[in-house]
């Protein structure tokens, strides 16, 4: 594993078994879920993620040979979902499902996707709504929130299933290594997603890992002993809606669970923070994007 810069708070653990696997979790809470709660804190954070018009903090590439596609995808349980794909013209068996934040798929999440083909990695992002508002392209008016309220954890990873389906066939690039990547609402269910065998690994930007304050439901931390992927964290010292005590028990429950994972907290850097209209976190963002393409590069098999 790689040091963190001075400037910024890092741990990280080796993978299952490197570690004592008699070693208890850390006391946490174990609510009671009630069935088919959405999971996370939507509500508390539609004031603090990416607002419509922002765009990913990391410079395209002139001349990359990439193409890209809007789809509609289809899920396990019948949904439809729309998604976008950028794939590289000359792949590397390598792909990333892109979980966005509460607005679902937009702008921002698309030209991730570029940004990620463009550096040979095969990308799709992924809507979570196909259930309640269908498959059109939506403008800055949708109201996503009311959406969001009806998500359930079965049925966000039913569609990042279908992502995964899709960069494993022909049309996505017949990927061998398969990552996922979320951001807030997305970076939690993409840990959960790390419940896979079939995962290479699970990135999350400033996703809650800790107890659901609306819905009670339990986090990642809670749920470490269930997780199998490496796991890489990225979060923001100056989070409103996520403490340090809950990073520091993510941290702490992952070891404990001898997942292999690394727990990046950058001082000052608010939720959402890797966003081009930050001026102020360049350096955060450009180390965070660092660390997704090393995480991603290191793990492929």
């Amino acid at each position: 594993m790689r040091r963190g810069k001075a400037a910024f708070r890092h741990t990280c653990a080796l993978r299952r078994g490197s570690c004592d696997e008699t070693r208890p979790l850390p006391h946490l809470p174990h609510p009671q879920p009630f069935a088919g709660a959405p999971t996370g804190d939507p509500l508390e954070l539609a004031g603090i993620c990416v607002p419509y018009d922002s765009r990913p903090p990391v410079a395209p590439i002139a001349g990359a040979a990439i193409r890209h596609e809007v789809l509609e995808l289809e899920a396990a349980d019948g949904n439809r979902l729309a998604a976008f794909s950028a794939l590289p013209d000359q792949p590397r068996d390598t792909g990333v499902v892109i979980l966005p934040d509460v607005r679902g798929l937009f702008r921002f999440y698309e030209e991730l996707a570029l940004r990620l083909a463009e550096r040979g990695i095969a990308a799709i992002a992924i809507d979570y709504f196909g259930r309640t508002a269908g498959v059109a392209e939506r403008d800055e008016d949708f109201s996503y929130m009311e959406h969001v309220a009806q998500t359930t954890e079965a049925g966000v990873q039913a569609d990042v299933d279908a992502g995964m389906r899709f960069l494993r066939s022909p049309h996505g690039g017949e990927c061998r290594s398969v990552f996922t990547v979320g951001f807030c609402f997305g970076g939690r269910h993409s840990w959960f997603t790390a419940a896979r065998d079939d995962l290479a690994g699970a990135i999350g930007f400033y996703g809650m890992p800790g107890i659901g304050r609306r819905d009670g439901a339990p986090g990642p931390a809670h749920r470490a002993d269930e997780l199998k992927a490496p796991i890489l964290a990225l979060m923001g010292g100056a989070d409103e809606a996520i403490t340090a005590e809950d990073v520091a028990a993510f941290d702490q429950a992952l070891e404990a669970a001898g997942v292999e994972h690394e727990v990046v907290t950058y001082p000052g850097a608010p939720h959402s923070f890797f966003d081009r209209r930050f001026e102020e976190h360049t350096d955060a963002s450009a180390d965070a994007w660092e660390r997704v393409v090393a995480f991603v590069e290191q793990h492929a098999g």
